[in-house]
């Protein structure tokens, strides 16, 4: 099973896709991928339900959610009720040891995105705070990603013995696909999600070509 593990809607502050929009352009366009998560910004969307329309357009479409560290951005998979208590997913200076300590109390997957990127990161942080402990995970093919940035995280993610996912981290309709992660089994749930991630039975996957070059002022578009 073939899922975009990173992706942006409308219920993003700079996300301008719709759901069903994400649904039609990967069926029209015929993306090999078979679904996708969610993982709005700074948030859990507990209120949208996609069950219909992932069975009209025979997809997977889960959620999950991207956090902001000393470290960067980390992707949260299967976030549970409980999990959204634990800590304020809107505050942008969460440390990013108690987020892994807390997603694993609760059977979630912490997974620091665009490793690579400059400030938003993980590896932009390394000389200052350390490796932290506790990151198991990280997305080493990013559809948002200039330049070397894909590069440097694969690198490091080596060097300190990672694991890698891909995602698309797709802001608008079209960037749906780009990058996302193969599993020998399927995947229906955000728990079932967590559990083949931790089962460390997964592929990492950049589906197209990488983007253009960096813009001079975000060092890449789509964090």
């Amino acid at each position: 099973m073939i899922l975009d593990l990173h992706t942006h809607s409308v219920k993003s502050d700079d996300g301008r896709a719709k759901v069903p929009n994400y649904c039609r352009w990967i069926r029209t366009r015929e993306l090999p991928v078979d679904g996708f998560v969610l993982t709005e910004h700074r948030q859990f969307d507990r209120e949208s339900d996609y069950a219909g329309l992932a069975r009209k357009h025979g997809l997977t479409i889960l959620k999950g959610s991207e956090v902001e560290t000393e470290y960067g951005h980390v992707l949260i998979f299967g976030v549970t009720e409980a999990l959204t208590r634990a800590f304020d997913f809107a505050d942008i200076n969460l440390p990013l040891a108690r987020v892994i300590e807390e997603s694993e109390r609760h059977g979630a997957v912490p997974v620091p995105c665009h490793p690579g990127r400059k400030r938003v990161g993980m590896f932009a942080h390394i000389d200052e705070y350390g490796v932290p402990e506790g990151v198991r995970i990280v997305e080493i093919h990013n559809g948002g990603s200039r330049g070397r940035e894909d590069d440097l995280a694969q690198r490091m993610t080596r060097e300190l013995g990672y694991l890698g996912i891909g995602g698309s981290d797709a802001h608008i309709v079209s960037h749906i696909g780009r990058c996302a992660t193969r599993f020998p089994a399927g995947v229906t749930s955000a728990a079932e999600l967590a559990e083949a991630l931790r089962a460390e039975e997964f592929e990492a996957l950049r589906l197209s070509p990488r983007p253009g070059p960096p813009s001079p002022d975000t060092g890449g578009a789509g964090t």
